[in-house]
């Protein structure tokens, strides 16, 4: 049993924020691989499946934490105390203003680099779980970064978003077998990002805001 979590608020409010790319990560695995229906479970919206990958079929637990980002550690950490997983068989998607958009970095261990939603899962797993970090850009100014999570994407931020998520689902299966660095290179490969400068990434998140 593997748990792949995407982070996210929930409710229509949040549905289309960059804070949410992890929330859009899940619903396109589970559509991808035709996950069963989706169910209240562990606080959560949880989807259940199985992908087939090199090592042989593996069941996957789906879930979106609906306790808001800043507590979704609570909701994964339950699910993990009760299959009894290693957080080794934890992966998480986020969003991560570190990145350019467009951007996609797998990493194993760490801090939470400011990211709520990763420390609240540092509380409750420890540091050593998997994140699939996905890139949203940085608005340049520290102070625009909540503004910038919490506003929705652009049209514009499609010509990336749309085809980082295909490739994210899509590539899942090396992820599901345990090579991290094949999985971040295959996105990369089928969603290569366009590039931007940071004065873009500023312009692009005030475009968002109008």
């Amino acid at each position: 049993m593997i748990i792949v979590a995407g982070l996210g608020n929930p409710g229509p409010k949040y549905q289309g924020n960059r804070h949410n790319i992890g929330f859009m990560a899940a619903d396109e695995i589970a559509s991808r691989w035709r996950f069963g229906p989706e169910r209240a479970k562990f606080q959560s919206v949880i989807r259940e499946g199985e992908v087939e990958t090199a090592n042989g079929p593996v069941k996957v637990l789906l879930m979106k934490p609906q306790t808001f980002m800043n507590e979704s550690g609570r909701a994964v950490g339950e699910a993990a105390r009760f299959y009894k997983v290693k957080p080794s068989e934890v992966i998480v998607f986020h969003d991560e203003i570190d990145l350019a958009p467009g951007r996609f970095r797998m990493k194993t261990g760490g801090g939470a680099a400011g990211q709520n939603g990763v420390r609240s899962m540092i509380s409750q797993l420890g540091p050593d779980f998997r994140r699939g970090r996905m890139g949203v850009g940085h608005p340049g100014d520290p102070q625009l970064v909540h503004g910038h999570v919490l506003s929705d994407f652009h049209k514009a931020d499609l010509v990336w978003l749309e085809p980082m998520l295909r490739a994210v689902a899509d590539a899942v299966p090396f992820a599901l077998a345990g090579d991290d660095e094949r999985y971040q290179a295959e996105v990369m490969r089928l969603a290569p990002a366009a590039k931007f400068s940071p004065r873009q990434t500023a312009q692009n998140a005030a475009r968002s805001e109008d």
